[in-house]
């Protein structure tokens, strides 16, 4: 039997990312993401459009698309609450963000270059993939849909298959965002800044 529901989260289950920017001043911005989509060789992002990493790719026109993997959630979770940008609106002062302008040092990563845009890639990250922003839309009220797509892929060698230019499924965990918490390969992995923020029902500790 169903049961209606009005429903206050609608994340189902979608990969993290972590979208590395360039700020006005030239040093690097890290934002983590789920809103995500791919079709060929584009992609749809749905950003806060008051978020700096909104700023940096509407100016730039440009982004690497960093995917971590499950093991990287501790990483991940360090930049929940955190953003690039020194004016912060009043929902996320509510939600408790706070201004930190080296997002890389914050999160215990590391920078690399691009090939081919001034946006960082992360070296922890297993697939990286440099982008152009094609276009960029208002989604809703507050929302950005950013339309790119990607001009170069680095993806780590023990992820594809001999031979091909196809990653491993098998061998690919990436780190999925569901309802606002982190899973991995169908398993919890541990507990959500992002969720405690959004005020989201935790499960009850079997005894």
């Amino acid at each position: 039997m169903h049961q209606v529901v009005d429903l206050k989260v609608l994340y189902f289950g979608t990969p993290v990312v972590l979208i590395g920017t360039r700020n006005p001043d030239g040093s690097p911005n890290l934002a983590p993401m789920s809103s995500a989509w791919w079709l060929g060789d584009q992609g749809m992002l749905g950003m806060n459009t008051a978020s700096q990493t909104t700023t940096n790719m509407l100016r730039e026109r440009e982004c690497v698309l960093n995917l971590p993997s499950s093991d990287l959630v501790t990483a991940v979770d360090r930049l929940a609450l955190l953003t690039g940008s020194p004016e912060r609106t009043p929902h996320r002062i509510e939600k408790g963000y706070r201004y930190e302008p080296d997002k890389f040092g914050a999160a215990g990563l590391t920078q690399l270059e691009a090939d081919l845009v001034a946006a960082p890639r992360v070296a922890e990250c297993p697939i990286q993939l440099e982008c152009e922003v094609i276009s960029s839309v208002p989604f809703g009220s507050a929302v950005t849909a950013h339309t790119v797509r990607v001009i170069r892929a680095h993806v780590d060698a023990s992820l594809v298959i001999p031979g091909t230019a196809h990653v491993d499924a098998d061998a690919w965990d990436p780190l999925i965002m569901k309802f606002c918490e982190f899973f991995g390969e169908g398993t919890r992995l541990q507990p959500s800044r992002l969720a405690v923020a959004w005020q989201i029902p935790q499960p009850v500790s079997s005894s």
